[in-house]
């Protein structure tokens, strides 16, 4: 019997990955970001990071206003060496890239959304946040759940002074804002 080689991604270069070589590679699992360079392999999904993903797409693509959509699990090209994979993002209804596109660019994206996991927690509450705020984008929501499952969305927007995300709301039970546009989303 033989063994397949390694996948030659399994070795990285020195100075590590760019956004471009992410559409390169050849049979990288599905989902797979890149932060600072390196290869990020994201953990098979929750029930609730599914259920409050459904919700808030549907929510969202209801509320959005013309000129904008909606994109789900696409990465954003923040720079040569970043590009993460929000769960959600709402984006320039201009930035569509074709049917072989594979991402969109930051000055494209009004919201970015992302749903916490236990394999993501760090990333998704310090890592990604600094970078999407660093690259200009101008809200972004995190999403948690409580003890009893149900969705809690703290809400930010981005200080162009400091390009730094400040606290808009946390969210229990009923997600009501109008910023970047006005949405009521039920989050129970």
């Amino acid at each position: 019997m033989s063994v397949a080689p390694y996948p030659d991604w399994l070795r990285p270069p020195v100075d590590g990955y760019t956004a471009e070589d992410l559409d390169r590679l050849q049979d990288l699992p599905p989902h797979t970001e890149l932060l600072d360079g390196s290869l990020i392999f994201v953990s098979p999904q929750t029930l609730f990071h599914m259920r409050t993903l459904r919700t808030l797409e549907r929510a969202l693509e209801a509320a959005v206003p013309d000129g904008w959509q909606v994109w789900r699990e696409m990465t954003i090209r923040l720079n040569s060496r970043n590009r993460p994979e929000p769960d959600l993002t709402v984006v320039n209804e201009n930035a569509d890239t074709g049917p072989e596109g594979t991402y969109c660019d930051a000055q494209d994206v009004l919201l970015a959304v992302e749903i916490v996991s236990t394999e993501s927690r760090e990333r998704d509450r310090e890592v990604k946040p600094r970078k999407y705020a660093a690259a200009g984008i101008a809200h972004f929501w995190r999403v948690e759940s409580d003890e009893e499952g149900h969705a809690i969305v703290h809400t930010y927007e981005l200080d162009p002074a400091t390009r730094l995300y400040g606290l808009t709301g946390i969210h229990h039970k009923q997600l009501k804002t109008d910023r970047p546009f006005p949405v009521d989303i039920d989050l129970t």
